[in-house]
């Protein structure tokens, strides 16, 4: 009998079909972040039972632009750059775990399935989605480059509707790229059983960060940003903005190559 192969379906002999291939994943890439403050009772509600806000600050939250190239170990990707360029807007807020501090991604669209299927691998609520934002370059007079006054705008649709807006105009540069998105994530991976009302098959409380972070210089800056509901997709009515906190700009490069399990709550098949 023929052994079958790939790290995630479809699996075939060679297990080239697989929509995504086994870690590590590497990624390159820009991040142009803006956060914000909403009531800490928004954040508390989009968080499940056992995970408390942040001590400080739990209103915050950063809505992240980023444009990325990435590839699987070996880099057959980037000859074929459709499989290995795409874009995401995520939403991020900052939690507690067992008196730890962690980011948590709590809406995030992208552009490609197999960024997608690496997401919900993760635990990552990835959706499809059109992602739009202004890319830097040192030549020519149709990018902004890195220098005080440059503007860059961002903007978010999924099923047409669109959900998000920003221009971040940048004055200096950083420490950082922002503290909402600065721990390690803490995710809920899940799948319902295929027997009606069985729960949950897969139920696991996980944390993973990147590795090898290579990363360049951050700008902060002034921001402006615009949210919305669609039939489809939620965003403002869950985490509206109360206050501006400020826009960051980053180039950075990062490798996945796995997580922890914290908790295991999965039903036995």
């Amino acid at each position: 009998m023929t052994e079958l192969h790939g790290f995630l379906p479809p699996l075939t002999p060679r297990g080239s079909s697989a929509l995504v291939p086994p870690m590590p994943w590497h990624y390159s890439g820009t991040l142009l972040t803006v956060e914000y403050l909403t009531d800490p009772g928004n954040v508390r509600a989009i968080l499940p039972a056992d995970i408390d806000l942040a001590p400080d600050r739990p209103g915050a939250v950063a809505i992240i632009w980023a444009d990325w190239q990435s590839c699987s170990e070996g880099g057959l990707e980037l000859l074929d750059p459709v499989r290995a360029q795409y874009l995401e807007a995520f939403v991020v807020v900052r939690c507690s775990y067992q008196g730890v501090i962690y980011s948590r991604c709590v809406a995030i669209w992208v552009t490609k399935d197999f960024a997608m299927g690496r997401g919900w691998f993760q635990g990552y609520p990835k959706k499809l989605g059109s992602v739009h934002v202004t890319r830097v370059f040192s030549h020519g007079k149709a990018a902004p480059r890195l220098e005080p006054g440059a503007k860059l705008g961002a903007s978010l649709s999924a099923y047409d509707h669109r959900l998000a807006s920003a221009i971040v105009t940048l004055r200096e540069p950083s420490e950082s790229n922002g503290f909402v998105n600065g721990h390690r994530m803490l995710h809920n991976r899940f799948m319902p059983s295929i027997s009606r009302d069985q729960g949950l098959s897969l139920d696991q409380l996980v944390t993973m960060g990147g590795a090898d972070a290579d990363l360049g210089p951050a700008w902060s800056g002034d921001a402006e940003l615009t949210l919305a509901d669609s039939p489809w997709d939620e965003l403002h009515s869950i985490l509206p903005v109360d206050e501006i906190l400020g826009g960051y700009y980053r180039e950075l490069g990062v490798t996945f190559a796995g997580g922890d399990l914290l908790a295991d709550r999965s039903r036995p098949v």
